[in-house]
């Protein structure tokens, strides 16, 4: 039974929390989609939204305990597991075609793996190395891809 002093729901009554968890969750998102936006124009599964929910997700796992006041050397597990847990998304997406010999997916498994830290930033707080991140990665995805495009003898074997 809850006492009377329990909310229904923890933070509704305030604004600025309201208003840092709205900023968070929505910063993750929105991070999370620029990085799967080039998924998404190469026609891959894992595309915009993919890393969007990826991203919210991880910002959400960090965001909640911290928000309830667990100490920020208690989230290590919770970081831990997020990191190992994303390994398993990411590995869903991998495909091995047998015929060809060919393996598929590794750059959106990678996408998703870096999504999920980003958001994971965004969740703690740490908005500034989340867009460098989110800036890099767009250097990797377009540039190196559109290199790889260009010049396909320095790429492949």
């Amino acid at each position: 039974m809850l006492a009377e002093s329990d909310p229904w729901f923890y933070g509704l009554d305030e604004t600025l929390h309201l208003s840092r968890v709205f900023a968070r969750l929505g910063a993750a998102a929105v991070l999370g989609g620029l990085v799967g936006l080039e998924r998404q124009e190469e026609g891959k599964a894992a595309g915009m939204r993919t890393h969007m929910l990826v991203a919210l997700g991880a910002a959400l796992f960090v965001l909640v305990p911290m928000e309830a006041g667990v100490a920020p050397d208690r989230l290590t597990p919770v970081i831990q597991g997020l990191t190992t847990g994303i390994g398993f998304l990411g590995a869903g997406v991998i495909l091995k075609l047998t015929q060809e010999r060919q393996i598929q997916g590794i750059t959106s498994a990678a996408t998703l793996w870096t999504t999920a830290a980003i958001g994971m930033a965004v969740g703690l707080g740490w908005l500034w190395p989340a867009v460098a991140a989110v800036l890099i990665a767009w250097i990797i995805l377009f540039l190196l891809g559109w290199l790889e495009y260009r010049f396909p003898k320095w790429w492949k074997k």
